[in-house]
């Protein structure tokens, strides 16, 4: 394979950036971008800064780090993560897929390649769907911050060529780049939290090579607060009630914009160990039905057994229920603010006839279903 065989879908190379930076910088939605996101510096520094890297990493570490390291100050409780698994000696000289649940559309990766740097690691290249570039100038602005795109509304014979040449380039990225990878475990965020990976993902993934290649590794995403929790309850009841609802871009932006600077409480990643080892122990003659669904049983207990439960997960599950299960896990206190933030969030809910009870139960579900995931796969 050659890396012009890619060329619609990858990243851009180190040697294409200067023509890309300077596309993008005589853009004026681009520059308002970088006005809001950069206030304190003018925008002819922002400009010269951004020319100066002459890879993605490096623009990364110079750009994005620290406007996360910024955003986690004013809009969390603060970023841990546990990525043991990955930088043991055994694994640490390989590239990794890490294959996660999705809770936000701009966060969960990006969050992901700033643990990476934290851990002295390659930043990863980003599996990002086609329908989120709305505009050309940000097609080119995820593909100089090391994403490669997803195609979306094909036909079917013009999907299983795209589903195609999306596996050849993962495995590509990842046997001669030597770059990690991340995905998400099903197409689009669980609105109910309710993660389970998606076999046709992993059927994808296997149109390239052996899934061994790719060198797995399931990845836990936990927010304590989802800042779109409100917003994916709205979804629901137009879901509900409007036969054929899709979200419009404005919703999509909406999403991205809340979700990126929303409050989220505390924040963990935690990487389970490379599934390689386990994958072994399948048997070779296994029909390629059992086989994926193996996989991604697999890939979910692992994610489900390791999220960082928060109070807020116990007492909407208790809540749900109408039970005290889980009351040795928080407070009565905890119990008030939780209630108290959740009746603050559904008053946010822009509905015609807004179904409170309906809206109320989807609600606490998507932060009670980790807990039912959890306890779940902690038993097994």
């Amino acid at each position: 394979m050659n890396i012009h065989d890619f060329d619609d879908i990858r990243p851009y190379l180190p040697e294409e950036l200067p023509e890309v930076f300077d596309r993008l910088l005589a853009n004026p939605d681009f520059q308002s971008a970088l006005q809001t996101v950069y206030q304190n510096l003018p925008l002819e520094q922002v400009a010269a800064l951004i020319r100066s890297c002459k890879t993605a990493q490096e623009l990364q570490a110079k750009l994005v780090y620290p406007v996360l390291t910024q955003l986690l100050e004013h809009a969390s409780a603060g970023l841990t993560s546990d990525f043991s698994s990955v930088v043991s000696d055994a694994e640490k000289t390989k590239c990794h897929t890490f294959v996660s649940n999705h809770r936000d559309i701009v966060l969960d990766s990006a969050f992901l390649c700033y643990v990476l740097q934290d851990n002295g690691l390659t930043t990863a290249e980003i599996a990002i769907g086609d329908n989120l570039l709305i505009k050309p100038w940000i097609r080119e602005l995820v593909r100089v911050n090391k994403s490669f795109i997803v195609q979306r509304a094909l036909t079917m014979r013009q999907m299983l060529l795209a589903s195609a040449k999306l596996s050849k380039y993962m495995h590509f990225a990842i046997t001669e780049k030597h770059e990690n990878v991340w995905i998400a475990q099903r197409e689009g965020r669980a609105k109910d939290s309710n993660d389970r990976t998606q076999e046709s993902v992993l059927k994808m993934m296997s149109m390239g090579g052996d899934l061994r290649e790719l060198n797995i590794v399931p990845l836990s995403i936990s927010y304590e607060l989802d800042p779109c929790d409100y917003l994916k309850a709205q979804e629901f009841q137009n879901k509900r009630d409007i036969e054929g609802f899709k979200k419009s871009q404005q919703d999509d932006l909406d999403n991205m914009r809340t979700g990126i600077f929303g409050p989220k409480g505390h924040i963990h990643y935690h990487a389970a160990p490379c599934i390689n080892e386990w994958l072994d122990t399948l048997p070779a003659d296994m029909p390629k039905a059992d086989y994926f669904k193996a996989v991604a049983e697999h890939i979910d207990q692992e994610i489900h057994s390791h999220y960082q439960l928060f109070p807020n997960n116990y007492i909407a599950a208790d809540l749900l229920r109408g039970s005290n299960t889980f009351a040795d896990k928080y407070t009565a206190e905890q119990k008030l603010q939780f209630e108290g933030y959740m009746k603050k969030k559904l008053s946010m809910v822009q509905l015609e006839k807004p179904d409170m009870p309906f809206l109320t139960e989807r609600f606490l579900t998507m932060y009670a279903n980790v807990v039912f995931n959890h306890e779940e796969a902690i038993q097994k």
